[in-house]
């Protein structure tokens, strides 16, 4: 396996799991995953949260860890990543309203380079208009809006995944085992 470069975009109030997880696992793996956040700059921190499933007509959430950001969001050029990887939380909701953050993600489709979306992820790649004709999974507070993006919601267990084209995407943080083995499968 070649060591790839891989771009996460994150931002407060990421799903702590959907961030810790992957970024140090992938990096394990000898991957360089650089984490980055709109106005922040290496060295800055990010707070995460912990989203669970306790039986409630939705998630609860938590507090969860400060996540230091390893590179400057306004430095990074996504010519230069094998990879991107968008994780839930409530991240998602602001950062799809980034200019630059939806920049990025059209070009790695364009560039048909691997991209991992999970749970709340779906929401800035439906801004970012790159689901039209894709199955994408998503926590499934976000099925209308992978539909009306032009998607196809893909109603999977909680701890699945489902690969399409160069997209890999999860309802939320328990599919880690199988997001990143299909991940992997697309760097390699």
């Amino acid at each position: 396996m070649n060591n790839k470069k891989i771009l996460m975009i994150t931002g407060d109030f990421t799903e702590d799991y959907e961030t810790m997880v992957p970024f140090q696992t992938l990096m394990a793996m000898g991957h360089q995953v650089d984490a980055v956040c709109p106005d922040k700059v290496s060295g800055d921190t990010i707070a995460t949260c912990i989203h669970d499933f306790e039986g409630h007509q939705t998630y609860t959430e938590k507090r969860g860890h400060n996540f230091t950001l390893n590179a400057s969001f306004d430095e990074v050029n996504p010519a230069d990543y094998d990879a991107l990887i968008i994780p839930g939380g409530r991240a998602p909701e602001y950062l799809r309203l980034n200019a630059k953050v939806l920049e990025y993600v059209r070009h790695f489709f364009i560039e048909q380079k691997p991209v991992a979306a999970v749970c709340h992820g779906a929401q800035i790649l439906t801004a970012a208009g790159v689901l039209e004709g894709r199955k994408c999974s998503a926590y499934p507070a976000c099925e209308p809006e992978v539909v009306s993006s032009g998607g196809t919601y893909a109603n999977i267990a909680i701890d699945a995944a489902i690969t399409d084209g160069n997209l890999v995407t999860a309802p939320a943080w328990p599919a880690h085992p199988a997001w990143l083995a299909q991940f992997n499968q697309l760097l390699d």
